[in-house]
């Protein structure tokens, strides 16, 4: 009896067993995971490229033969440095003509100033003036006394015709004074005459110190249109002076030679770009963000930019800030073919992190990542999707 419950016991045992293991090898397995406080982030993942807010790009300030540019691309440049000359010999021959005219204005000027002779000559003309003033007194006296010299031989030869006609005076006498009478006729209009002409003479020698007068003040009027004529010629020289200096181009920043457009010594017109200069230590990043997600993004978001031109793979990356948003956007067709509205975001690394671009010989136009940050929280519940 005893036998029978014990092989009784032991059979329901090993259906039981037989029937667990049964049940364990038809189960669902499941993964497990720890819901746990931590943080989570919300970003936008974009491509990028480096870029500089200014580049400083040397041109020609006027027409003029360049001399050989001897900076390379990469080359390092100081403030101040000269990096492009413009041919001296060119802008030394223009200085000195605008020089030259400049003295010889100086010159004339010095001249009309003198006034010397026209003094000596106002001097003289006065002495003249007074000279013909006594020659006409002498003309009118000698007219005078011809007068008198006239109206005696009148009266001489109507008193000897009276006597000739009663036989009183002989012919001689008659013939003589008759000749006394002529010569006193003529003599007289002969001196009349003079004096008339003197004392026209007279008139046009009293304008001769009004003439040299108006001479000595036209002078006056001269040297205006000479100084006039000398600022034109400074402002001239001052132009030439000012393009003899912008000739000598010299480089604003401490930085480096981005480009170098023009290598050869050869004659340039004005506007010209000869190379274009920038400063690494402003390179910042140009992201465009679709314009349904930039509305997410404000100035200032966090930002890691990384890729392989940064040397570094997401999560290493270096720290960034948002900089900029622009107001307005742009189409963009994707590499698929799809018109796209994208806004440009400006994006500037933090000054603390760009001592870890020393040395990573990160450049203008390369490719990066950037993930911009527009929302994060810490000591949250976490759940794995």
């Amino acid at each position: 009896m005893k036998r029978w419950m014990i092989a009784t016991v032991v059979v329901l045992v090993l259906v039981c067993s037989g029937i667990m293991l049964a049940s364990l090898g038809y189960g669902v397995p499941v993964q497990v995971a720890e819901v746990k406080l931590g943080e989570i982030c919300e970003f936008i993942d974009e491509r990028g490229r480096t870029r500089l807010p200014r580049i400083y790009r040397i041109s020609m300030p006027q027409d003029g033969r360049i001399e050989e540019i001897t900076l390379r691309e990469g080359d390092p440049v100081g403030q101040g440095q000269v990096v492009a000359q413009i041919a001296g010999s060119d802008l030394e021959n223009a200085v000195a003509e605008a020089q030259a005219v400049v003295e010889r204005l100086d010159a004339a000027i010095a001249e009309n100033d003198s006034v010397v002779v026209e003094q000596s000559l106002a001097v003289q003309a006065q002495q003249f003036v007074e000279s013909m003033d006594s020659t006409v007194d002498a003309a009118k006296e000698q007219m005078d006394v011809s007068s008198d010299r006239r109206e005696f031989a009148t009266k001489n030869w109507e008193r000897i015709r009276g006597l000739s006609e009663s036989g009183a005076a002989s012919g001689g006498e008659t013939d003589l004074a008759q000749l006394r009478f002529s010569e006193g006729k003529h003599g007289f209009e002969k001196d009349r005459l003079t004096w008339e002409s003197m004392k026209s003479i007279r008139a046009a020698t009293s304008l001769l110190p009004k003439m040299v007068n108006d001479f000595i003040s036209n002078k006056k009027l001269t040297r205006a249109v000479l100084e006039k004529q000398k600022s034109e010629a400074l402002a001239r020289l001052r132009q030439i002076v000012t393009q003899q200096e912008r000739g000598t181009m010299r480089s604003d920043i401490d930085g480096i030679v981005l480009a170098r457009v023009v290598q050869n010594e050869r004659q340039l017109a004005a506007g010209t770009e000869l190379m274009r200069l920038g400063n690494l230590e402003e390179l910042e990043i140009e992201a465009d963000v679709l314009s349904q997600d930039v509305v997410r993004v404000q100035v200032g978001d966090s930002v890691e930019v990384y890729g392989p031109a940064m040397g570094a793979g997401q999560g290493n990356g270096v720290e960034a800030t948002v900089h900029q948003i622009f107001p307005a956007g742009f189409t963009k067709t994707s590499s698929l073919g799809v018109e796209q509205q994208r806004v440009k975001v400006i994006v500037r690394f933090a000054q603390a992190a760009r001592e870890k671009l020393v040395g990573r010989d990160l450049g203008v136009d390369y490719r990066v990542r950037v993930r911009i940050f527009t929302e994060q929280k810490t000591d949250t519940l976490t759940v794995p999707r």
